[in-house]
């Protein structure tokens, strides 16, 4: 399939925000392939939560480009426990950054979204249409809106004033550089971590959250940066734009995976005492596949891939904890 590269990335000044989260460093080592300049800039160079910071550091780098990476991010507890940090904390720095991009005259923008901004009830696979048509999940709906309200503010810049500013919404990401903690992980670390620790530890079983009846959509980091980088390339539209792997998994089996990769032997219990969330979250990949991409890495090799990492430059940290 032939594609048309509306906005070629070699040469240009790219900022990626976030660059040290899960999918933002997946980006930065996407984009070492374009031949572009990478602005890269953590907390202590630029404060996001600060407009004038921000304004500050927009107007000195002048990037040309932004991949808008940058997010409060965390699992069911620290979504159920901390509304205020979620809803506050994403809306400040999704207005600083795309009021900021279109003042300084960055010329395209993608913000990264959650395919959380869907109902709790959408129709599976969940088409982009879905956004808007129901109730979101309890346990996360406060950085659902504010996600939502990052996709409508983009469009709003859009439509007004013609801004070149697009979105696209990723489902459930793991892979290098994944947070491992089990107060705030996501799923798939935290099943990692704790079959690890189990099987250092000699235990006989682990708990998951919920029935374990609950289907979720997986996508490796690395595949979400190739295409963000993709539809940066080849694409300009208003309508946000799905970003996964096509296909689901029951959080049960996906938990036998984890420990078949790991090498934990013991039993898993479920705890239904605790919330399973929304029953089941797969998207659509209709529109993205339609523009011509589509992923490479399927679920065992990409928790291979991950696990490798966990021994490589996480599981260390936590021994020397544990005998500090």
């Amino acid at each position: 399939m032939s594609v048309s590269v509306v906005f070629p990335l070699e040469g240009k000044r790219v900022w990626v925000a976030g660059h040290r989260g899960l999918v933002g460093s997946a980006i930065s080592r996407r984009l070492e392939r374009e031949g572009c300049e990478m602005i890269l800039a953590g907390r202590e160079v630029v404060d996001l939560l600060r407009q004038d910071a921000v304004e500050r550091f927009m107007e000195r780098e002048k990037p040309d480009a932004v991949f808008f990476a940058a997010a409060k991010v965390g699992g069911i507890m620290a979504n159920d426990t901390q509304p205020a940090d979620f809803l506050y904390d994403n809306l400040v720095i999704e207005t600083n950054i795309i009021n900021s991009a279109f003042r300084s005259g960055v010329s395209k923008l993608l913000f990264l979204g959650s395919s959380c901004i869907y109902p709790k009830l959408a129709p599976q696979p969940i088409p982009e249409e879905a956004l808007l048509t129901g109730p979101l999940e309890p346990t996360n709906e406060w950085y659902a809106i504010a996600k939502i309200a990052g996709i409508k503010l983009a469009q709003a810049f859009r439509k007004q004033y013609g801004a070149d500013f697009i979105s696209a919404m990723p489902t459930n990401l793991y892979g290098p550089g994944d947070n491992f903690d089990l107060n705030s992980s996501h799923v798939l670390p935290a099943l990692m971590r704790k079959a690890h620790d189990a099987k250092m530890t000699g235990a006989d079983e682990i708990t998951i959250w919920g029935s374990g009846t609950p289907r979720r959509e997986f996508l490796h980091s690395e595949d979400c940066a190739d295409a963000c980088v993709y539809l940066m390339k080849t694409y300009s539209g208003d309508d946000h734009v799905n970003v996964g792997s096509g296909t689901d998994i029951a959080i049960l089996e996906l938990t036998r995976l984890v420990c078949e990769v790991v090498g934990f032997e013991g039993r898993i219990v479920t705890d239904t005492s605790k919330p399973d969330g929304t029953p089941r979250k797969l998207m659509s990949g209709d529109r993205l596949k339609g523009l011509g991409w589509a992923p490479s890495i399927d679920l065992r090799q990409g928790i291979e891939r991950t696990y490798r990492y966990f021994l490589d430059s996480v599981a260390p940290a936590y021994a020397l904890q544990k005998t500090g």
